[in-house]
């Protein structure tokens, strides 16, 4: 048993947000039915790279998902929808504000033929404010909210983060509220409409430049490799490469001077002596441990913060990330088996459960794989169904 057995979400979402959101929920067991273009499907079908003619970037964000294709600007198409969603538990969508509304399945269309349904809306900025109708975009989202301005080396080009940071985040945000709107539906009976923008959900992630900023107003600034508030808390080089190291505390940071550079003198040094201190002199405190640094290799200074327990680790790149004996051991690597594919390998879940621990139950579909199994769940026999697909309401 998983736990969200039983929850059925219809995800007429694509591209990346309301995908990850959904593969989430899948993962955790809901029943998932993807709602494809009719012509086309998912648009992350189109991105590459591709094997077998299949997007590699789709089949690695959409498993745990049945797909069916519907035209919902199709009187019978739109029809299929309804008796799907009088079903449904959940809908996601990441429409345009509006869209939803002339395709007539926007939230209260739904609710009028399911109240209980909680119907998550996930768009560049919100149902709501001046800038509703604009198109939003990761990276759009990254320079507005002021991430640009604290990523990268001061005085440079305002630097993005090296993932599409505010749609998985936008995506992680719509799995939490939609599970709480869920548990506030089992103690009313009562759905409803989760407003999502993909240009804020990161700004409550700003904690420390929040702290700094009302406290004292603060502007904060590119830090590069460095930590705003803490120091060490920064990558340094090493005699052949990097580490990154995490003296987060005074105790962590006697450690680090004491067991493993051997230099207590540093935890006297007036420049040193507290965070605050070697935070403003980070510059001064960088150049020392480096040229203590430049005397090993990264894996030896590893070794020795490990015994002195001190938080350190190496700068991999993904292939070594996704490599390394901790994470396979942590089955952060996972597989299925793909029906064009074969084998196809996947990340696995962030997440573990000791009682219903998340798993992946089928791959993701086919453009329209389920079509025909979902029309027939709903009764349809094969002449209508025929006829659908020769009407174009249905591929």
């Amino acid at each position: 048993m998983l736990p969200l057995d039983g929850l059925r979400v219809l995800d007429i979402s694509q591209i990346m947000a309301g995908p990850y959101c959904t593969m989430v929920l899948g993962d955790m067991g809901a029943e998932v039915i993807k709602v494809e273009k009719a012509k086309g499907g998912d648009d992350s079908r189109q991105m590459g790279p591709y094997v077998e003619g299949e997007s590699m970037c789709f089949v690695q964000i959409n498993r745990n998902k049945k797909s069916i294709a519907l035209n919902l600007k199709d009187p019978d198409g739109r029809e299929i929808f309804y008796q799907l969603a009088r079903e449904a538990d959940v809908i996601v969508e990441n429409y345009r504000p509006g869209v939803t509304q002339s395709l007539k399945v926007d939230f209260e269309t739904i609710r009028g033929m399911n109240p209980g349904i909680i119907y998550c809306s996930i768009s560049g900025f919100g149902q709501t404010g001046p800038y509703r109708e604009k198109g939003g975009f990761d990276l759009v989202a990254q320079g507005m909210t002021g991430l640009m301005s604290m990523t990268g080396e001061a005085g440079k080009r305002p630097m993005k983060t090296g993932i599409a940071v505010y749609d998985i985040g936008a995506g992680i945000t719509a799995v939490y509220s939609i599970l709480a709107a869920y548990i506030h539906r089992q103690k009313t009976g009562e759905g409803q409409h989760i407003d999502i923008a993909v240009a804020e959900c990161g700004l409550p992630w700003f904690t420390w430049e929040a702290a700094g900023y009302f406290g004292n107003g603060t502007q904060p600034e590119a830090t590069g490799w460095r930590h705003r508030v803490s120091a060490p808390y920064q990558s340094l080089r090493t005699a052949d490469g990097y580490l990154m190291l995490g003296c987060a505390n005074q105790r962590t940071w006697e450690r680090f001077c004491q067991d493993v550079v051997n230099r207590p003198e540093w935890m006297e040094d007036r420049r040193f002596v507290t965070n605050q201190d070697r935070r403003q002199n980070v510059e001064a405190l960088e150049a020392l441990i480096e040229e203590i640094l430049a005397a090993d290799t990264t894996e030896n200074w590893l070794a020795r913060c490990d015994a002195a327990g001190v938080p350190a680790g190496p700068v991999n790149t993904f292939e070594q990330a996704l490599q390394d004996k901790h994470y396979q051991a942590r089955g952060m690597v996972q597989s299925f088996q793909h029906p064009t594919l074969g084998k196809v390998d996947t990340l696995g879940f962030a997440s573990k459960f000791s009682s219903t621990p998340q798993e992946i139950r089928q791959s993701a579909p086919l453009f329209a794989q389920h079509t025909d199994e979902v029309l027939e769940e709903l009764g349809l026999d094969a002449s209508r169904i025929a006829a659908l697909r020769a009407g174009g309401a249905v591929v």
